[in-house]
């Protein structure tokens, strides 16, 4: 009788785990897509700094100028639909390039706008490839990191958020002082240079053409990468697809984009309810906080009696002590675990809001230190928040749902924030107030957050196995 063990092959997840940690390898995709997100935020600090400039532009009311805000966000929800299906059947790295290529033109573009009307449907448009990269961004780069190194790889890729918001707050102050908001425009024209690297540095996702049943290119891209990381691995195996991936894999071949699009919800709802009912909660509410105080802190601020300029420069500390966030969520969030970080991370950035309005509206007119310290620290705390809050959805659904997973929670979120501009505008600051407002915007972040205490996942650690 023979009684020899044989050793089971790892499959293409489990190789991708089990390699080194190299900057010219899995380093390369990550500064790349880093830098498309960076650009990302960019473009979406630029919605709230426009605000009181396109009023002043076209002579029209705060509300309405801030529709351009919310053409922008609802273009990203109907982007992050789409494209996570699109990722899930052509591939990470080709919808990677497409949606960089969509928001950098269109946001350009924007800047030869002859009236608001043109303007919004340019900055809708940008917001289909916008809400793309962010999903699409992230799948990739987790789907080429170890998973000893994930969470804080995955955490740190929210590092480049902070850089691009600031970036966009201190070069639109610095812009004002000899152009106009058409120069700020311009300057998104810059991520189209990005797609030279990934074509040069970013290979297709070896596990997304696994899962596509593409195994001669999934094995010819895990080659590359374990000879470039000099690992030690020889021979693994394709796992059988499930039927649930044999479901998405026909749905990639016979529907529409939009049905496939829905048939992918189906497919999350039916993986889990309670896990998909709870980050949609979670992504709605952590991300409306922010993004209250991104849209709406330049309108504030000039309020209080602040130039346009202070009031970017303002708008630039609160997302430049981000950075800080961000660091402190990527040395801790591996041992502390995404969902403990996102919890302690987004309840005091409600507090630190909330107190922050309640500080503005005491003395009117000013801006004192109190309330500058609030809105800092309130940097910070989102920014600990934000980055977890991406991790935990980047890790929530096995691969062929990833992208999917990921894109409706975000557009689901966006749908909420693209609608924010308005209702804050002509319904919520008129009839509750600062406070009021960001006080209840507050309590829809703490009941996203219980929901996901009792009904998410951790995946501190995991391995993959799909």
């Amino acid at each position: 009788m023979d009684t020899r063990v044989t050793k089971q092959r790892p499959t293409p997840a489990q190789v991708i785990d089990d390699l080194p940690w190299k900057w010219n390898t899995q380093g390369a995709v990550f500064i790349v897509g880093g830098l498309g997100f960076m650009f990302d935020a960019w473009d979406v600090a630029l919605g709230g700094l426009l605000i009181p400039l396109l009023a002043a532009e076209w002579d029209v009311p705060l509300g309405t100028a801030a529709f351009a805000a919310t053409a922008n966000l609802i273009g990203m929800a109907v982007g992050a639909v789409l494209w996570g299906g699109i990722a899930d059947r052509l591939g990470r790295r080709t919808a990677f390039s497409i949606t960089l290529l969509i928001f950098s033109l269109f946001t350009a573009a924007g800047a030869f706008s002859p009236n608001l009307e043109t303007f919004l449907v340019l900055r809708f448009i940008a917001g289909i490839g916008l809400g793309g990269a962010i999903p699409v961004d992230y799948a990739l780069v987790a789907e080429f990191t170890p998973a000893r190194h994930r969470g804080r790889v995955l955490t740190a890729m929210d590092g480049w958020w902070p850089i691009g918001a600031t970036g966009a707050a201190v070069t639109s102050a610095w812009i004002l002082s000899f152009g106009s908001w058409r120069t700020m425009m311009l300057l998104m024209a810059a991520p189209v240079i990005l797609l030279f690297f990934v074509r040069l540095f970013v290979p297709e996702s070896p596990l997304h053409l696994a899962a596509a049943g593409k195994h001669a290119e999934a094995d010819a891209v895990l080659r590359r990468l374990i000879k470039r990381t000099g690992a030690q691995i020889d021979a693994w195996q394709h796992p059988q697809p499930t039927a649930q991936a044999a479901a998405v894999q026909t749905s990639r071949t016979l529907r529409s984009r939009i049905s496939s699009a829905l048939g992918q919800l189906n497919h999350l709802w039916k993986h889990s309810a309670r896990l998909t009912a709870s980050t949609w909660a979670v992504f709605i509410g952590v991300l409306l906080l922010y993004y209250a105080a991104l849209t709406w802190l330049p309108k504030v601020l000039r309020e209080q009696g602040q130039t346009d300029q202070a009031a970017f420069l303002v708008t630039g500390a609160m997302t430049g002590a981000g950075l800080l966030g961000v660091v402190t969520a990527a040395l801790v969030i591996d041992y502390v675990g995404r969902r403990l970080l996102l919890t302690l991370s987004g309840f005091s950035s409600a507090v630190l809001l909330a107190l922050f309005a309640i500080e503005l509206t005491s003395h009117p007119g000013e801006l004192t230190t109190a309330a500058k310290l609030a809105i800092v620290s309130f940097g910070f705390t989102i920014q600990t928040a934000v980055p977890a809050l991406y991790t935990y959805g980047s890790e929530a659904y096995p691969t062929q749902l990833r992208a999917s997973g990921f894109g409706w929670a975000s557009s689901v979120s966006r749908i909420a924030t693209g609608i924010a501009p308005f209702v804050y505008g002509a319904w919520l600051l008129p009839s509750i107030g600062l406070t009021g407002t960001f006080g209840a915007t507050g309590a829809l972040t703490v009941i996203g957050l219980v929901l996901m205490l009792v009904w998410g996942r951790e995946d501190r650690g995991l391995v993959r196995t799909d």
